[in-house]
């Protein structure tokens, strides 16, 4: 009997972890590459890649109890020094929050409750959080492809990484992603482009291998 009960608990426990589990895609750009080799790192390096954009689209799951299927938030950041750099302390950062506007009151907080967890440090001082139409695809049959658009503030167009994009013949992904995946792999930045408020900047890049794309999964 004691046997059946334990089991009982681990399943309803086991059921509880699965029914809280949120996934989706995830989309990445900074104004530095992050596929890239050292010499061309070395070149950037506390030159650029202050700058970052980050997307969540929720395919399924509940964040604080609240589902959130099918919705997005993004955020644009402007950092003190080159993300990733380990010689370099970037932070603190300053972010705008992009979110859903097709969200609830209650899904909208859900949201900023998320990506502040998912960001942690990068996003610990957001200076603005703006409800906006809200789009990120990814195509899952072409590796590296994805489309987000954020209201008239943010874009970003990736595409795969082919044979042109090896420049010098050792790139690597020399800068991992700012927040925790179940799966990333580099893309192109076809778009980069934030023109918005609260960092004091707006950019725009086109062509730089840049990008993450991927999925995420807590």
């Amino acid at each position: 009997m004691r046997s059946l009960f334990v089991l009982a608990v681990v399943l309803a426990f086991s059921a509880s972890l699965f029914a809280q589990q949120i996934r989706g895609d995830y989309v990445e750009t900074r104004s530095a590459d992050v596929y890239t080799g050292q010499c061309f790192a070395n070149g950037e390096v506390n030159l650029v890649g202050n700058e970052a954009i980050l997307a969540w689209h929720v395919q399924s799951g509940s964040w604080d109890g609240v589902p959130l299927d099918g919705l997005t938030v993004a955020a644009a950041v402007r950092a003190h020094g080159t993300l990733g750099d380990p010689y370099e302390n970037p932070y603190p950062a300053h972010a705008i929050l992009l979110v859903d506007d097709q969200a609830t009151e209650q899904q909208r907080a859900a949201l900023v409750s998320f990506a502040h967890q998912m960001g942690g440090e990068l996003l610990s001082q957001v200076e603005q959080v703006i409800a906006a139409p809200m789009e990120l695809v990814v195509n899952h049959q072409q590796h590296g492809v994805a489309l987000l658009r954020a209201g008239q503030f943010a874009t970003v167009q990736t595409r795969s990484i082919g044979d042109q994009d090896h420049l010098c013949g050792n790139e690597v992904t020399f800068y991992p992603p700012l927040t925790e995946l179940a799966h990333s792999m580099p893309a192109v930045a076809l778009t980069d482009s934030y023109h918005g408020p609260g960092l004091g900047v707006d950019w725009e890049s086109h062509g730089k291998r840049s990008a993450f794309v991927g999925s995420f999964a807590r």
